[in-house]
């Protein structure tokens, strides 16, 4: 495949982007906004295929994506990976570790991707002061894990092409909610090899299932756009339901 397309997007503040995503899930006050925009961000960008935090490390600063997309890993001793997730433009990766002190998995790059840190000192003192963002920081970090739970679905019960299509809906919807996503089509950074791990496939069937998709008339990707052409189609073989998205 070859390099993705310019995303075209706007240059946007850090603050910016964690109050579109948490608008896309719960009522932000005037208050808040003021609040996160007080917040001191590092700005820092990453190369392709760059662990942004490693397996095992202590961190003192969660980080926040503007531009790109970061995926969670684990890694075995035979080099395999499971992918968990992906994260876009508004999320925060690690969140979890202002309470779980050793990251249990990899944060890493998958195209070039720019994330905004805070320090945990920041963070903690925003939320010990302002509880209506701590509640809205709370349900998203809930929300993360019902995408877990839909994954453990689609691996345990899905055949490969529901699996594909699923990924590629929820994908949709989750940058469309914060603007990176419109007329159903979207930037798709994965290789093939990354698709494979996060669908529990094979790279060869991760081929036969994007190749089913295309067939059917539901999608085609072209220098990593991919096109949505039958949401309904793609939808019915996903058994797609976004409201596990929780978006308001």
């Amino acid at each position: 495949m070859s390099d993705a397309p310019d995303s075209g997007l706007p240059s946007v503040a850090p603050a910016s982007w964690l109050i579109r995503k948490l608008k896309s899930t719960a009522q932000i006050s005037a208050r808040d906004r003021a609040d996160i925009e007080n917040l001191s961000f590092t700005v820092r960008t990453f190369g392709g295929r760059t662990s942004i935090v490693h397996e095992g490390d202590v961190p003192k600063q969660c980080c926040l994506v503007m531009d790109g997309w970061a995926y969670r890993c684990r890694s075995l001793a035979n080099g395999q990976r499971q992918i968990f997730a992906f994260y876009v433009p508004g999320d925060i990766p690690d969140i979890e570790s202002l309470h779980l002190h050793v990251m249990d998995q990899g944060l890493v790059a998958i195209a070039q991707t720019t994330v905004a840190f805070v320090a945990h000192s920041d963070m903690r003192a925003l939320i010990e002061r302002n509880t209506s963002l701590a509640m809205a920081l709370w349900r998203d970090t809930l929300i993360d894990a019902t995408r877990c739970r839909e994954r453990v679905i689609s691996l345990g019960r899905r055949q490969a092409v529901g699996r594909m299509a699923h990924l590629f809906c929820e994908m949709y919807i989750r940058l469309r909610t914060v603007g990176v996503a419109d007329d159903f089509r979207y930037v798709l950074p994965l290789t093939q090899a990354e698709l494979a791990d996060a669908l529990g496939l094979s790279s060869v069937h991760a081929n036969r299932s994007l190749q089913e998709l295309r067939k059917l008339g539901f999608v085609t990707l072209h220098r990593r756009e991919l096109i949505i052409h039958d949401w309904d189609g793609l939808e019915t073989v996903a058994e797609f339901d976004p409201a596990y998205l929780h978006i308001v």
